[in-house]
C-alpha cells in the first residue's frame, strides 16, 4: 500500500539509499500493512540540502502566490480525501468518521494559513532622529524540522506544514514510523502546489538518522514537535546547541468538572464519545473528571450505561464507536495503570479488560474508575488510553485547586449554567485551553498548545504563524 510512495526528497518520492525497510503494522489485526523506506543518514542529509535549496526560492516567492499554492493543496486533498481517511484508519484503528473529521481539520489547515500568507504585516513606527523612520518586517525563519506523533497523523503534519509553508519556510517532515503513510498522502497532495523542489520533504527512520542530523544542522532554524513531555524536555536541550527556535504541544492530564449546577445530559452526552474518541489515545482528553457530591452517583450511572453501549473493531467499520490501541506497548500500560488503581482502592464501574472477542488487535475495553484519589497513578499522569477516573468534590475552591495540582496544563474543561462561575473557573484553570459546556476546542483559527510541563508556543489562529517567522528593525533615515 506504500508502493507509490517512500522518501521525498527534492520533489521525488525516493526509497532509502541503502535500501533499508520499516514495516508497518496493523493495530486491528496485527499483521503487516506493508514495508517503507527507513531513512539513512545519507537520505536526511539529502533532505536537508534539498530544504536550503527550497528555501532560497520559496522564501522569495510573494505572499499571494504562497496562498495560491496553498489552496491548490487543500483542492488536491479534498479530491482524495476518501483514500486518505482510509489511510488513517487502516494506521491507526480509528473510527473512520473520526477519521474523516481528521482529514477535513487538516484541509482547513491550510486554508486558513494560505490566507495568513497575505496577512503577514509589518509595521511603521516614528522615529526619534530627524529625517528617520524604523520599519518593522517580519522574514520566514528558515529551514523547519517538524516532528509528529502517530495519534493524530494527518491534523499534526497539517498544523506544522502550513504554517510553515504560508510563512515562506522550507520543512523536512518526520512522522510517525507507525503511521508514515497519513503523511505520504499528505506530503503527494503538497505536490499539486507546484512548490519549489526542497520546499517540502519527508523522511522515515529511527533517531540516529533522522532526529539527529535535523537537530543538529545549524541550518535548520525552527523545530516542531508534537510528543510526549520527556521527549520535548529533550528536544529543548538538543535545540540548545544551535539555539533553534522551538515549539511542542507535548503531553496533558485535563481534568473535567461538573458542577452542581451542570446540565448533567449534556455533559454525559458529549464527554464519553470524547473521552473515548481515537480509544482515548488524545493529549487533550478529559482524564481526570470531577464530580460534585451532589450528581455524583447519578453522572456515574449515565456515564458507565453509555460506556458500556460504545461498539469495538475495526475503525473501517461505519458502526464502529472505538477501535483499538495504537500497539502492544499501550496495551500493556492501560493494563498496569488500571491494576495499579484497583490495588491503590479504587472501583471498577466499567471494563478494565482486554476485549475477549477479539483474537487479535490491541482491544482494550473502555474502562470506567470511580473511588479515586488524587495521588493514584491514574490521576496523576496521563493514561492516554481508554480510562476515565472518576472523583468526587464538594466545593468550588477545592475543585479548583486539585485541577490544577498537576504539571501538565494543555487543556482543562468544565460544565455549569452559571456564567459567573464559568468565568471564575476559565480564569482560575492553569491551561492553555478551557472548555466551558464543550469539547471543541481545535480549530484552525484558534490558538492550539499549552502550558508548563504541556509546551509552549501556539498552533492554528493569528498566532500559529509567529514561530515561523523572524522580527527585523530597519532604521531608515533620508
Amino acid at each position: 500500500m506504500y508502493q507509490n510512495y517512500g522518501l521525498f526528497i527534492d520533489g521525488r518520492w525516493l526509497g532509502a539509499s541503502d535500501n533499508e525497510t520499516t514495516d508497518v503494522l496493523s493495530p486491528v489485526t496485527e499483521q503487516v500493512l506493508g514495508a517503507v523506506p527507513r531513512a539513512s543518514l545519507a537520505d536526511t542529509q539529502s533532505a536537508l540540502a534539498a530544504a536550503g535549496k527550497g528555501f532560497e526560492k520559496w522564501r522569495s516567492t510573494s505572499a499571494f502566490a504562497r496562498a495560491d499554492a496553498m489552496h491548490r493543496i487543500a483542492d488536491e486533498m479534498i479530491r482524495r480525501a476518501d483514500e486518505a481517511k482510509r489511510m488513517i484508519s487502516l494506521e491507526t484503528g480509528k473510527p473512520i468518521a473520526q477519521s474523516e473529521r481528521e482529514w477535513i481539520l487538516s484541509i482547513d489547515q491550510f486554508r486558513w494559513f494560505a490566507e495568513e500568507a497575505r496577512r503577514i504585516y509589518g509595521r511603521i513606527i516614528e522615529s526619534r532622529v530627524p529625517n528617520g523612520r524604523f520599519e518593522v518586517t517580519r522574514e520566514p525563519v528558515g529551514i523547519v524540522g517538524a516532528f509528529t506523533a502517530w495519534n493524530f497523523p494527518a491534523a499534526l503534519v497539517a498544523r506544522k506544514a502550513a504554517p510553515a509553508l504560508a510563512a515562506g519556510c522550507s520543512v523536512i517532515i518526520r512522522p510517525s514510523s507507525q503511521t508514515p503513510g497519513v503523511a505520504m498522502v499528505m506530503v503527494d497532495c503538497m505536490r499539486a502546489g507546484n512548490l519549489p523542489d526542497g520546499a517540502v520533504n519527508l523522511v522515515i527512520g529511527p533517531t540516529a538518522t533522522t532526529y539527529t542530523p535535523i537537530m543538529a544542522d545549524k541550518a535548520v532554524r525552527k523545530v516542531s514537535l508534537t510528543g510526549s513531555t520527556r521527549v520535548g524536555q529533550q528536544m529543548i536541550r538538543d535545540a540548545a546547541d544551535t539555539v533553534k527556535k522551538v515549539s511542542m504541544e507535548l503531553g496533558g492530564n485535563a481534568p473535567l468538572i461538573v458542577y452542581n449546577d451542570a446540565d448533567l445530559e449534556l455533559a454525559l452526552n458529549v464527554s464519553v464519545p470524547t473521552k473515548f474518541a481515537n480509544a482515548g489515545q488524545v493529549c487533550v482528553t478529559p482524564d481526570r473528571f470531577f464530580v460534585h457530591e451532589s450528581l455524583h452517583d447519578q453522572f456515574v450511572d449515565g456515564f458507565v450505561s453509555r460506556t458500556k453501549a460504545l461498539k469495538l473493531g475495526d475503525g473501517l467499520d461505519p458502526s464502529v464507536q472505538m477501535g483499538p490501541l495504537i500497539n502492544a506497548g499501550r496495551l500493556s500500560e492501560i493494563e498496569s495503570i488500571v491494576t495499579d488503581a484497583l490495588k491503590s482502592g479504587a472501583t471498577l464501574a466499567a471494563g478494565g479488560e482486554r476485549a475477549p472477542e477479539f483474537n487479535a488487535g490491541h482491544f482494550y475495553k473502555p474502562t470506567v474508575l470511580t473511588g479515586v484519589t488524587d495521588d493514584m497513578k491514574v490521576f496523576a499522569e496521563e493514561n492516554f488510553g481508554p480510562i476515565a477516573a472518576i472523583t468526587r468534590f464538594s466545593e468550588e475552591d477545592e475543585v479548583l485547586a486539585r485541577a490544577n495540582a498537576s504539571e501538565m496544563g494543555l487543556s482543562a474543561y468544565a460544565f455549569t449554567r452559571s456564567p459567573d462561575r464559568a468565568g471564575r473557573t476559565v480564569a482560575a484553570l492553569k491551561a492553555g485551553m478551557v472548555g466551558i459546556n464543550s469539547f471543541a476546542l481545535a480549530a484552525s483559527e484558534a490558538p492550539f498548545g499549552g502550558t508548563n510541563h504541556s509546551g509552549m508556543g501556539r498552533e492554528g489562529g493569528i498566532e500559529g504563524i509567529s514561530d515561523y517567522l523572524d522580527t527585523k528593525l530597519a532604521q531608515i533615515v533620508f
